[in-house]
């Protein structure tokens, strides 16, 4: 397998730390010399690779949501665990219980803001949502098609879980009282549990 090139390598350190800056300071405090910085580079260097520092936000988002797929790569390709247990997975692995899943949140969290100012960033955030509803989506139509989960709008079904998971999340993330990541877990959970296709009586 060949060696990423190390541009590839730099191009993407830098995404990462603009990711970390935007966790720690929001969009409107990220600079391009702080990023530098936590990239191990020069301001020269990241301008090398991003004409401006819009440029960078941009990809830095795509790059949260891509590493955010990738950590989950296995969970979506499992095809042995009845879909219940998938989708439970693959909701805990997204509540905001360790340090890298809660950075991505804060970056998500920050995109939502950025784009309402920002017409190419709501680019942005559309085809990374469209791709996650379709994973999602995807899962419960193969629940479905194996008998594991009930017949049902899977659209619907999978809008509704991201939306309860969304919304959770970020009371969760703020303190909210009352609300924790074990709490977004548990009710995630009994949405995914009532997907389940009935058992007939004998």
């Amino acid at each position: 397998m060949a060696r990423p090139s190390v541009e590839a390598e730099r191009r993407d350190q830098i995404m990462r730390s603009a990711c970390k800056v935007i966790a720690t300071r929001g969009v409107l405090g990220l600079r391009v010399s702080d990023v530098a910085r936590d990239a191990g580079v020069s301001p020269g260097i990241v301008h090398y690779y991003f004409d401006s520092k819009l440029e960078l936000i941009r990809a830095a988002f795509e790059n949260n949501f891509d590493r955010s797929l990738d950590r989950r790569a296995v969970i979506f390709d499992n095809r042995s665990d009845h879909a219940v247990e998938v989708l439970t997975a693959l909701v805990d692995s997204y509540s905001p219980v360790d340090e890298e899943t809660i950075e991505a949140w804060h970056v998500w969290i920050e995109l939502w803001a950025a784009a309402l100012q920002d017409d190419e960033l709501k680019l942005v955030h559309d085809r990374a949502y469209s791709r996650w509803a379709e994973r999602i989506e995807g899962l419960i139509i193969a629940g479905q098609a194996r008998g594991e989960l009930a017949p049902g709008d899977s659209t619907a079904l999978a809008h509704h879980l991201m939306g309860l998971l969304d919304g959770l999340s970020v009371q969760a993330l703020l303190g909210s009282h009352g609300m924790t990541a074990t709490k977004v877990q548990s009710i995630c959970a009994s949405l995914i549990a009532s997907m389940r296709e009935p058992v007939e009586a004998v």
